[in-house]
């Protein structure tokens, strides 16, 4: 998949949220969890990369969504930008 700089930026922002699932991630660009990491991998300088998998395996991220509190019910923060499909809105 051919994803533009503004894309792999915005995948790459969506990640290192914790609340922000990786299934939203799939939903938005078609993306699976481990196509993320080799992105990740990819965009991060090694010890960035090496930091966010720490984070996203500790139970501190909630990642996935089936190890989210079940209280938690949206994708994003109410101070996030609104996203339209793929498209990032204009503010």
């Amino acid at each position: 998949m051919n994803l533009t700089d503004i894309q792999i930026d915005r995948i790459i922002e969506m990640a290192w949220e914790d609340r922000t699932p990786f299934e939203a991630i799939t939903y938005q660009f078609a993306l699976a969890e481990k196509e993320v990491i080799g992105l990740m991998r990819k965009e991060l300088k090694r010890s960035s990369f090496n930091l966010w998998r720490a984070r996203v395996n500790s139970g501190v991220s909630q990642k996935h969504l089936f190890k989210r509190n079940s209280e938690i019910d949206r994708f994003k923060c109410t101070r996030q930008r609104t996203i339209s499909g793929n498209k990032i809105s204009k503010r």
